[in-house]
């Protein structure tokens, strides 16, 4: 099976995902790597599927996330960079130990978790995000109880491996995320 169009990947998403916010952070995710993939000669369709797709099992298989997934992708001949980074995407949880060997791979990885803190900043800053600051977004990552359940530790080591600053990477998805007004 070829690699769907984003239609449907977005009829994927809602087949396998019912939950609202993971919704909304698989395209805040999506929108962020369609605007990575120029900065690293990217296939800007092959980064948004990749965002979009990369928690479809989630849901469903929290505790071996994204094993079905990527047993689903392999099924359906998705490209291997997409398969490899949804499963680094998962680096240090339920058992996978794959870094980033790609760009798409490492910015799945930085971008994952730092939308999460987006999102719960927005909930409580009702700001567009093309208007947040990045000074305020980085208080807040270096903030361990808020969002408590984002995993600064992927954040870092996405950067690390995208070799983007985290401060750049802010920045980066500022402008990135403001399309979603």
């Amino acid at each position: 099976m070829p690699l769907p169009t984003k239609d449907e990947a977005r009829q994927l998403l809602e087949q396998h995902v019912s939950d609202e916010y993971q919704r909304y952070q698989a395209r805040m995710v999506a929108t962020a790597m369609e605007g990575y993939a120029p900065l690293f000669q990217g296939d800007p369709v092959l980064w948004y599927l990749t965002g979009l797709l990369h928690d479809i099992d989630f849901e469903q298989f929290p505790a071996t996330h994204p094993r079905e997934s990527l047993g689903w992708f392999k099924a359906w001949d998705y490209p291997e960079d997409l398969i490899h980074a949804v499963e680094s995407h998962a680096y240090g949880y339920n058992g996978f130990t794959t870094l980033p060997r790609t760009k798409l791979a490492a910015a799945l990885l930085a971008t994952d978790e730092l939308c999460g803190i987006f999102y719960a900043y927005r909930k409580l800053n009702p700001v567009r995000y093309g208007e947040m600051k990045a000074s305020s977004i980085r208080k807040k990552v270096k903030e361990p109880s808020f969002a408590a359940k984002v995993d600064r530790t992927t954040i870092y080591t996405g950067c690390e491996h995208l070799g983007v600053s985290v401060d750049d990477h802010i920045a980066n998805l500022i402008r990135f995320l403001a399309v979603l007004e």
